[in-house]
């Protein structure tokens, strides 16, 4: 009978609570529900005087009255025990393997659900109920099974640790805390916890800020392949049609040179063979002639032989000597070609050897990322304010370590290093590896910056003042606003509260950080660019009356 109710338990269900009915009524319709639950419906309803069934929207007028089915109700509550059996028996099964066993069962040992810390033992479902009822109020201290029970144990009272010594960092039981404990910081395991668990709280939140970062890194990184992979195949796809057209340029060059050089061979030797022709038909008439002149010579008929000399003494040809070149060679064409070879070798080893430099520089992780003033300070640099660049009305001070805006009035002699347009020092010492320093500002405005020494110094142009170039980049603060500037470009940064001031850069991995120093240090913007030329500290201020008392001071 059980397992068939069981198996139609969706019968004795209410549509609207979702659960077995309680007090159970069957409207005319034939529907049951929960006499709460479709009283509440019919509550909502009295304003239309039309009550409905909520399953099949069935009306009814006037109201109906409602009786509890007990037919019903007695179904639903053979059920209900049929659920809390079940559950029992779940309770109730047999330890198995991990499990806690009850140490009160024997023979078959069934599965713990508590553990007594004062009676150290634990229980099955049904000794916790005979526990309770020796021990009615809960006066014993009951978790949730475990098979640690002797590590709660002080081994030498054996009595439960239930006090926390401070001192010794270790738990105790009230007898210890009485004899060699004594005297002892020493607070309940509770109170510990309860300290404990505010402390991992906060652990907690800085381990939470350390995932943000290694996210935001792991996002970045991805960006940064992704960027790689791009500007790789791009400079391979440039490298080889570069490489492609030189190729085909020299290629051109060398059919034209071919071109020449025959163009050359031809008219030579067209020429040269136009004049062996006419050579050797001189040579042919000279030696007819002498042939004549050698049958003149031996007649002996006087008068015959002086009218046919002179004929045969008249010369054909040209007087002309002709020295022949018989070193003609193209000789010089190759040892131009040769020397263009060599300077062009040479000319790819410079560029072979920048543009492998180039290549190096190209790192997709940087070095690591320094967490801690101490690791800082291990770079940290003293840089001392040039009195050749300061501008007027700005005062220096402590040894040059400090530049001061005020009221009161300065006079430099002028000089091509010094500033003349914005109120601007710069350091004397440059930066070309890892370096550290602080600054502390006070007042209302300063600008903490780092710039090349080919900065512009005359006059009050962009190309002068820190920040709105390519020459320098710029941290500026105020009393109300934050923010960080390059090439005339401007990023807003959060206020920054504190008034004193880190800065690091790594020239050679293109990295420049700064930083705001307080109880910890706090990233406020980091640049990675590639940097070309040494780098100077540098320091300014705004004009105006607001921003006199202003001043920076390198610490």
């Amino acid at each position: 009978m059980a397992e068939s109710i069981s198996s139609n338990e969706d019968l004795l269900m209410c549509s609207i609570c979702l659960d077995l009915l309680n007090d159970p009524v069957t409207i005319l319709c034939g529907h049951n529900y929960c006499m709460g639950c479709i009283n509440g419906c019919w509550d909502q309803e009295d304003q239309n005087e039309v009550y409905s069934c909520p399953q099949c929207r069935q009306t009814f007028a006037p109201r109906p009255v409602l009786n509890k089915n007990n037919v019903v109700a007695g179904l639903v509550e053979q059920q209900r025990k049929t659920r809390m059996q079940a559950a029992s028996l779940a309770l109730c099964r047999p330890a198995g393997p991990g499990d806690v066993e009850c140490d009160v069962c024997t023979g078959r040992k069934l599965k713990a659900v508590k553990s007594c810390l004062d009676c150290l033992v634990s229980y099955c479902e049904t000794h916790l109920k005979v526990h309770n009822d020796i021990h009615p109020g809960r006066k014993h201290s009951v978790t949730d099974a475990t098979c640690q029970l002797q590590e709660r144990i002080c081994p030498r009272h054996k009595k439960a640790f239930d006090i926390f010594c401070r001192t010794d960092q270790s738990c105790i039981c009230y007898l210890c805390m009485m004899d060699e404990h004594k005297g002892h910081d020493a607070v309940t395991a509770a109170a510990e916890w309860a300290d404990k668990q505010k402390q991992m709280g906060k652990t907690q939140i800085g381990f939470q800020q350390i995932i943000q970062e290694r996210e935001k890194e792991l996002q970045e990184l991805r960006k940064s392949l992704e960027t790689l992979k791009s500007s790789a195949q791009t400079a391979v796809e440039d490298s080889e049609r570069i490489f492609t057209e030189m190729i085909r340029s020299i290629e051109r060059r060398r059919s034209e040179v071919t071109e020449l050089i025959r163009a050359q061979e031809k008219a030579e030797v067209s020429w040269a063979e136009g004049l062996l022709k006419r050579l050797e038909q001189e040579i042919a008439e000279l030696k007819r002639r002498d042939a004549e002149l050698e049958q003149l010579s031996h007649i002996d008929d006087h008068i015959h032989f002086l009218k046919s000399l002179p004929l045969l003494n008249e010369q054909s040809g040209t007087d002309v000597i002709m020295r022949v070149n018989t070193h003609i060679s193209f000789g010089e064409v190759g040892q131009s070609l040769f020397m263009l070879k060599r300077r062009l070798e040479d000319q790819w080893t410079e560029e072979e050897a920048e543009m492998s430099k180039a290549v190096k520089h190209i790192h997709t992780v940087l070095l690591p990322e320094y967490r801690t003033r101490e690791e800082f300070l291990k770079y940290l640099h003293p840089f001392t304010l040039d009195p050749a660049t300061v501008r007027n009305s700005l005062q220096l001070s402590k040894g040059n370590l400090m530049v001061s805006h005020t009221n009161v009035a300065t006079s430099y002699r002028n000089g091509p290093e010094r500033f003349d347009g914005w109120l601007q020092v710069l350091c004397m010492e440059g930066i070309t590896g890892r370096c550290y320093w602080e600054a502390q500002w006070s007042g209302q405005w300063a600008n903490i910056a780092v710039s090349y020494e080919s900065i512009s110094r005359k006059g009050g142009g962009n190309e002068c003042r820190f920040g709105y170039n390519d020459q320098s980049w710029s941290l500026r603060l105020s009393r109300s606003t934050s923010s960080f500037r390059h090439n005339n470009k401007e990023t807003k940064l959060p206020l920054v509260a504190s008034c004193r001031i880190g800065v690091y850069v790594d020239y050679e991995a293109g990295t420049l950080a700064f930083y705001s120093i307080s109880d910890t240090m706090t990233l406020l913007h980091r640049v990675q660019t590639t940097f070309t030329h040494t780098l100077y500290p540098g320091f300014g201020f705004d004009f105006g009356l607001a921003h006199y008392n202003s001043s920076v001071e390198v610490v």
